[in-house]
C-alpha cells in the first residue's frame, strides 16, 4: 500500500528524520459542530483530502461508497470517510465521536467529529472537552439554529476559547456576501457573553473546497484567511506546562518493602528532582526524591507526561489525592458551584444522590440547589426545578467528602467532573466547577465527647432505621405503629417517622413533584441519620418510591443500621381499601403526581424485609418484624463476643 503524501518525499529522506519533524510541529486539537446536515463530516473528509492524509486504495473505496451511499452525485462525498459507522451511513448523520489525525507543513491537528443531532449532545460535550478550538458549522441557507446556540454554549462552558464560524454551503446561496454578513451579526449578537477570545468568520463550501485549503475565487469580496490558514496560525491559551504544577495520583505502586511510588499523568505544570510537593488534601509537605519514567530516571516532567514520583517522606497519598505546588495549591472543599450539562432523558432532580467522579477521585454529590437553567436561544437565566436532557444549568453541589480541585476556567483537568446514576452506572452528567461555596470553609466537624455507641449503650440496646415503604394505602403505617407500640412495651427507645405527620412541618414546604419527593425523603433521612446517632430504633413510614433516594438514605447510616422494609400490598388492593379516597380522585384526574398511577413506584429488589400483605393481619406482620429485630441482636451478640455469626 502506497501513501499519496510520500510522494513529497524524496527517495533519500528517511521516515526516521520525517517522523523527527512531525513531533517538533505543535499540535492543535479542535472539534467541528453545529446541527445536523451543516457538513461537519464534509469538512473534515476534504480537510484530510486536501492535506493528503488519504491512502489510494481509501481514494478508490470512497469513490465506489460514494455512489452507492453519497449525497453528492457524480461527485465524491467526503463525509463517508467520518461517517463510518454503518447505522451512520444508512442514516446519513453522524452518531459517534470520530477522531481524525492530519498534519500540514506547519502543524499537527487532532479533530473531533461531533454528532448534529440533539440526543447525541454528549458526545459532542466529549469531544469539547479536550479541544483548543471549535469550528461551528452553519447552513449559509439555515442561518443561526438552536443546535448552533446549544453547541456554542457547551463549547463556552468547557472552556473554548476560540471559535472558527464556518458558513458552509455558500455555494448554494450563489456566493451571497450579504447572507453571509447577516448570518455573522446574527451569531456576534448570540454569542457577545460566551467569552469567546477570537471569532474567525469564514465562508465556504467544503464540498468544493472553496476556501477550505485554498481561496476561492468565487468569492472575491472575502480577504481573509482560508480555513487551514487560521488553523495553521491561531494561538491557543497558555500552554498547560505553564500552570501551577497538578498531579493526580492514580495508584500507588508498592512492588515491595524498598518502593513506594505514586503513578498518574502530570495535569499541568513541571516537576523536577528536588522541587517541593504538597499532599492537596492533608496540606502535608515533601520533596521529589525520583522522576520515574518508561526508560529510566528524569530529572524533569513537564504536563502530559506519565510518571511515577518517589518522595522523600513517607507522607500518605492515596487515589484521589493531588500532589501540588507549594506556592499555588488547588482549593479543596465539599461544597461547590458548577455548571451542569445534562445528558439523561431522566432529569436532573435536586437532593437526589448521584456519584461524581473527578480525574481520580470519586464520591457520592449531591446537587443541594438549581440556581438556574441556561435559555440556549437567548442565554436567559430561566427559574427551574429540574435539568432536562440536554439542558445547561448552574447548580450548588455538595459531596460527602471534600474533593481538590481548581476552577475550570483556571484548569480543565482538575476542574472538570461527570455525574454517574447509582442505579444505572451510566453517565448521565458533565461538570465544571466555577467556584468553591464560602459556606463549605467556614464549617468543620465539631468533636464531641459523647458518641453513638454510649448513647446506645445507655439505652441498652443497637441503633437501626427500619425504612417502610410501598403504595399508599399498603398499610405502612398502621403496621409501623404497631410495630414501635410492641417495642415500647419492651422497653426499647423508638420513634417513628411518619410521611403524613413530617409533612405538617419539617416538609410542609413540599410539594408532590418527583423534585419535591427527592428532597422530601433526603430531608427525613437526615433526620432518620441523627435519631439513630442518638442511639434510637427509628421507624421511617414513607412512600419513598424511588430506588435512588431509598439508596441515598441506606449509604447515610452505618452499615447493617438501614432495614429496608417493603410492604408489599398490589395496586389493585391498595386502590380498593384507599383509606383516604385519593385512588379514586386520581384515577378521576383530580390529582397529579400520584404514585402508582401517574408516577412511578420503583420497587426493592433486595429488602431485608419483604412482608407480603395479601391474606395476612398487621399483627402478623409484627411479629415477622420483631422476630427479624431479634435474631439480629442474637447474632451480633455472638458477634461481639467472638463466637462469630
Amino acid at each position: 500500500m502506497r501513501h499519496i503524501m510520500a510522494k513529497s518525499l524524496a527517495p533519500t529522506d528517511s521516515v526516521r528524520d520525517y517522523l523527527a519533524a512531525q513531533e517538533k510541529k505543535s499540535l492543535l486539537r479542535f472539534l467541528t459542530c453545529g446541527s445536523v446536515d451543516d457538513g461537519k463530516s464534509t469538512l473534515i473528509g476534504r480537510l484530510l483530502s486536501d492535506t493528503k492524509q488519504i491512502f489510494e486504495d481509501q481514494l478508490a473505496a470512497l469513490e465506489r461508497d460514494s455512489r452507492k451511499h453519497g449525497t453528492t452525485g457524480d461527485d465524491i462525498d467526503f463525509a463517508l470517510l467520518v461517517d463510518g459507522l454503518e447505522a451512520e451511513r444508512e442514516q446519513g448523520i453522524t452518531i459517534d465521536v470520530a477522531y481524525r489525525f492530519f498534519a500540514t507543513p506547519k502543524r499537527k491537528f487532532i479533530v473531533a467529529d461531533t454528532p448534529g443531532h440533539e440526543q447525541y449532545t454528549r458526545n459532542m460535550a466529549t469531544g469539547a472537552s479536550t479541544a483548543d478550538l471549535a469550528i461551528v458549522l452553519i447552513d449559509a441557507r439555515q442561518g443561526v439554529l438552536r443546535q448552533t446556540r446549544r453547541h456554542s454554549i457547551i463549547a463556552s462552558l468547557l472552556g473554548i476559547r476560540h471559535i472558527v464560524l464556518a458558513v458552509n454551503k455558500i455555494d448554494l446561496v450563489d456566493f451571497d456576501r450579504a447572507v453571509f454578513d447577516r448570518i455573522v451579526e446574527d451569531y456576534a449578537q448570540f454569542s457577545r457573553d460566551l467569552g469567546f477570545q477570537t471569532i474567525v468568520p469564514i465562508p465556504m463550501s467544503a464540498r468544493y473546497g472553496d476556501n477550505v485549503s485554498g481561496r476561492s475565487d468565487n468569492m472575491q469580496w472575502y480577504s481573509g484567511p482560508t480555513l487551514i490558514e487560521h488553523l495553521e496560525t491561531v494561538s491557543v491559551e497558555e500552554a498547560a506546562v505553564e500552570q501551577p504544577f497538578r498531579f493526580p495520583v492514580q495508584y500507588v505502586n508498592r512492588p515491595n518493602l524498598d518502593f513506594r511510588g505514586f503513578a498518574g499523568t502530570i495535569a499541568s505544570g513541571t516537576i523536577a528532582q528536588g522541587d517541593e510537593v504538597v499532599v492537596a488534601k492533608s496540606g502535608k509537605s515533601s520533596h521529589v526524591k525520583r522522576i520515574v519514567a518508561h526508560g529510566g530516571d528524569l530529572k524533569q516532567a513537564v504536563a502530559g507526561q506519565a510518571i511515577t514520583l518517589v518522595l522523600d517522606d513517607e507522607v500518605e497519598v492515596s487515589r484521589g489525592n493531588m500532589l501540588v505546588s507549594p506556592a499555588a495549591r488547588p482549593q479543596v472543599a465539599d461544597q461547590f458551584a458548577a455548571n451542569i450539562v445534562w445528558f439523561d432523558e431522566h432529569a436532573l432532580l435536586p437532593g437526589r444522590s448521584y456519584i461524581l467522579r473527578t480525574e481520580t477521585d470519586q464520591t457520592s454529590a449531591t446537587v443541594t440547589d438549581l440556581k438556574y437553567r441556561i435559555n440556549v436561544n437567548d442565554f436567559a437565566h430561566e427559574a427551574a426545578k429540574s435539568l432536562e436532557m440536554n439542558e445547561v444549568g448552574i447548580c450548588n453541589i455538595s459531596t460527602r467528602a471534600p474533593i481538590a480541585f481548581d476552577p475550570f476556567a483556571e484548569n480543565r483537568t482538575t476542574g472538570a467532573f461527570i455525574l454517574i446514576d447509582r442505579i444505572s452506572n451510566a453517565t448521565v452528567g458533565a461538570g465544571m466547577i466555577v467556584h468553591s461555596l464560602r459556606r463549605a470553609e467556614n464549617i468543620h466537624w465539631q468533636s464531641l465527647d459523647v458518641g453513638k455507641r454510649v448513647r446506645a449503650d445507655m439505652k441498652n440496646q443497637r441503633p437501626a432505621v427500619f425504612w417502610f415503604t410501598g403504595l399508599s394505602g399498603s398499610g405502612k403505617s398502621t403496621i409501623a405503629n404497631l410495630f414501635e407500640k410492641k417495642l415500647f412495651a419492651t422497653g426499647r427507645h423508638t420513634y417513628i417517622l411518619d410521611g403524613d405527620n413530617v409533612r405538617h412541618g419539617l416538609n410542609r414546604d413540599l410539594g408532590f413533584t418527583d423534585a419535591d419527593r427527592v428532597e422530601n425523603i433526603r430531608r427525613v433521612a437526615e433526620v432518620a441519620k441523627l435519631m439513630a446517632d442518638a442511639g434510637l430504633i427509628v421507624i421511617v413510614s414513607f412512600i419513598s418510591p424511588f430506588s435512588a433516594e431509598r439508596r441515598m438514605a441506606r449509604e447515610l447510616m452505618a452499615d447493617g443500621e438501614f432495614i429496608e422494609v417493603f410492604v408489599d400490598t398490589p395496586f389493585e388492593e391498595c386502590a380498593r381499601r384507599d383509606p383516604k379516597g385519593l385512588y379514586a380522585r386520581a384515577l378521576n384526574g383530580e390529582i397529579k403526581n400520584f404514585t402508582g398511577v401517574d408516577s412511578p413506584y420503583e420497587a426493592p429488589e433486595k429488602p431485608e424485609i419483604h412482608l407480603k400483605t395479601l391474606g395476612k393481619s398487621a399483627e402478623e406482620m409484627v411479629d415477622a418484624l420483631e422476630h427479624w429485630l431479634n435474631e439480629r441482636d442474637i447474632a451480633e451478640d455472638q458477634y461481639d463476643n467472638g463466637g462469630g455469626i
